[in-house]
């Protein structure tokens, strides 16, 4: 028999933000305690910023009967040792006289008992079912209350159980179940519940929208009421609306508004105000900021003046003191001395050592791109500014608005647009121009190599400095921005300038860095960038050097299209043979002598990748050179079926390793070692 079973914990108010991340989990951790107690069933969970309900339409009333079975020695061995049959049946409760024998697979027969278990119904393992499934719970942080031994992420303050009418009588978490519930504290009153049909009843009579998504919908009708009839853009921010929903139980869009005085500030000021310290959404009029503000009132009323009085308050003072900060900031400008006493990490010193860390890479990658030395002057500007900001009152109170602000102040101080837009830019995974790009370089490759250099990366999942992301913005901005007028970043060979500054590191400011280290994980992310290739072909490309990642993305990508054609499978086999051939061989070293040739394949190999080698440097399209390389196949194929390489004749042994290796020497440098393609 089945009946609807209900369990709400009412607590005092949940954080929004660890609540929202661990909803998932709830659900897991109470499916898991099901399962333990032989009761999975499909539930549904809810919640509202004072409750977590777990609700299912149908459940049994006790678990169903099972049969336990136990084995024990096989016949002869029992026969033989009667004390371990005593022991036997002592271990399973039962007199030995109890045991029979039974036929085992791979045993023979072997002792043997049974019984029937009855299932416990419910009423009797709610309780410690629940007190699991809370306990299991985990949300970063708990805390106790009054004299209870248990922690939870806020006190509970009530548990419904409710089986049916029936309510199922425990205590946990120093909380006795009770045949109440709580409405919205508008009304301050705590409401009886006869049965499950009369407790959703009684929450939505008492101002409580139980279901998220209700309270969800609530929202966005009433946002788009509030446009139709102001003829006015709400800004829905997903994120912020989810975590509203997860703070209110019956939610009313109100429009407020503020002194036009402020949208004198930045915009990006009085929106950060909003949205992050207030929760607001913001409002716009014919694609501007307008002064007006949503605010989501979490209240069972006819009256909302008093409410949307009061958050006009607060928002003005909010941006009364942002207004004092830009006016402040603004008169002082952007003043980078003082960022020497700004500490950037043990080890890597101030935030100015930082920055002039960044300018001698900048300098760098100026000379390896041939940056002409006007442009070279505005990355030079932009980065000894970027960091400015940092000292001002705004980013003190708003530290979310790093780069912003600074783009602002730069822009009053009179600096190029392109400069400024550089400074926001810093931050963002996008750039828009090569002053920004240069920068974004920069700073991100200073990030790695001065992280490596003390030791530091990431772990698992934890990257608490942003490595991952940093390597990822270098190696798009090499592959996706590496053009504009005045600037070609494509040619930059990205492992050998890690190389020559992990020698810069070490002569100007004794930090050790070990370069192939951060090659490896720059290497690393590129495996993740290219996760829909097989990753053979991203490892024989990588494992070929190639260091200008424009040129790495092309191999990778003509390997892919190569290896969905016809005559993948017989170069694969081609460099299989080639890899066992060379395998223990440092034929890298060994020359390639002519006149030791005997056979013709010999010769006809040599010649022709003579000739394809001096096609391929009149050549710049890396599809021509791969297909002129790809005719050598026919050529290759025949050499390894006519000639035996490793003969007994040292020299001629020696010259033909030398042979193959010149044709491998030559695949690898247009696009890879293609001996991985064979592993």
């Amino acid at each position: 028999m089945l009946k609807p079973l209900l369990i709400e914990i009412g607590t005092e108010e949940l954080p929004a933000l660890p609540l929202l991340k661990n909803l998932a989990q709830i659900e897991k951790k109470w499916l898991e305690v099901l399962e333990k107690y032989n009761f999975k069933t499909g539930f549904e969970l809810f919640y509202t910023p004072r409750r977590l309900v777990l609700w299912h339409r149908e459940f049994p009333l006790k678990q169903p009967d099972i049969v336990e079975e136990f084995w024990g020695a096989p016949k002869k061995i029992a026969e033989k040792n009667p004390k371990a049959v005593v022991g036997f049946a002592r271990k399973i409760g039962i007199s030995p006289d109890q045991l029979t024998f039974k036929f085992r697979a791979g045993q023979g027969e072997s002792l043997y008992f049974s019984r029937k278990v009855e299932g416990k119904p419910i009423q009797l393992l709610l309780g410690q079912m629940v007190e699991e499934w809370l306990t299991s719970l985990n949300f970063g942080k708990s805390m106790r209350w009054g004299k209870c031994s248990y922690s939870f992420i806020r006190p509970i303050r009530s548990i419904l159980a409710l089986l049916e009418e029936e309510l199922i009588p425990f205590k946990t978490f120093c909380t006795k179940t009770t045949s109440t519930t709580f409405i919205h504290p508008t009304l301050k009153k705590i409401v009886a519940v006869v049965d499950v049909k009369d407790y959703f009843q009684k929450l939505k009579k008492g101002g409580i929208l139980l279901y998220p998504e209700e309270r969800e919908r609530r929202i966005l009708e009433g946002i788009a009421q509030l446009q139709r009839e102001k003829e006015i853009e709400i800004e829905v921010d997903q994120k912020l609306l989810r975590e509203i929903v997860a703070i209110t139980e019956y939610p009313v869009p109100l429009l407020g508004k503020f002194d036009s005085k402020f949208l004198t500030l930045p915009p990006e000021v009085i929106v950060t105000s909003m949205k992050e310290h207030q929760r607001y959404f913001p409002v716009y009029k014919n694609g501007k900021l307008f002064n007006r503000f949503v605010l989501i009132a979490n209240s069972f009323t006819d009256n909302f003046s008093a409410i949307i009085a009061g958050n006009q308050r607060v928002l003005r003072a909010r941006l009364e003191d942002a207004l004092f900060f830009w006016e402040q900031d603004l008169k002082r400008g952007l003043k980078v001395e003082g960022l020497k006493k700004v500490v950037y990490m043990d080890r890597l010193g101030s935030i100015a050592d930082k920055v002039e860390r960044e300018l001698e890479i900048a300098r760098l990658i100026g000379k390896l791109a041939s940056v002409n030395s006007k442009l070279m002057e505005q990355v030079l500007k932009a980065l000894q500014l970027a960091k400015g900001d940092l000292l001002t009152d705004m980013v003190y109170e708003f530290p979310e608005l790093q780069g912003i602000m600074g783009y602002y102040y730069s822009k009053a101080m009179g600096v190029s647009e392109s400069i400024a837009i550089a400074i926001r830019e810093q931050y963002r995974d996008r750039v828009s121009n090569p002053v920004s790009a240069i920068l974004n370089l920069s700073q991100k490759l200073e990030n790695l190599i001065g992280l490596f250099g003390v030791g530091e990366r990431p772990k698992g999942n934890r990257d608490p400095y942003g490595m991952r992301r940093s390597a990822n913005h270098i190696l798009k901005i090499l592959k996706e921005y590496s053009r504009w007028d005045g600037l070609t970043l494509r040619e930059i060979d990205l492992n050998r300038l890690i190389i020559q500054l992990a020698e810069i590191y070490r002569q100007k400011w004794d930090i050790k860095v070990k370069p192939e280290e951060v090659i490896q994980f720059l290497s690393e992310r590129l495996y993740h960038w290219y996760r829909h290739i097989n990753p053979a072909i991203v490892r024989a490309v990588i494992a070929g050097g190639e260091g200008r990642i424009p040129y790495l993305d092309k191999k990778i990508t003509l390997l892919a299209q190569l290896s969905e054609g016809k005559g993948w499978e017989e170069l694969v086999s081609l460099f299989k043979r080639v890899a066992n051939i060379l395998k223990g061989v440092d034929w890298e070293q060994l020359e390639v002598r002519p006149e030791l040739f005997i056979q013709s394949e010999e010769r006809e190999l040599w010649e022709k990748l003579q000739e394809v080698k001096k096609i391929n440097r009149q050549k710049t399209d890396l599809e021509q050179q791969l297909d002129q390389l790809l005719d050598l196949s026919p050529t290759i194929a025949q050499f390894f079926d006519k000639v035996r390489v490793n003969v007994e004749a040292g020299e001629v042994r020696k010259n033909r390793q030398g042979l193959v290796g010149a044709v491998l020497k030559e695949f690898i440098k247009v696009v890879g070692d293609l001996r991985y393609l064979s592993s």
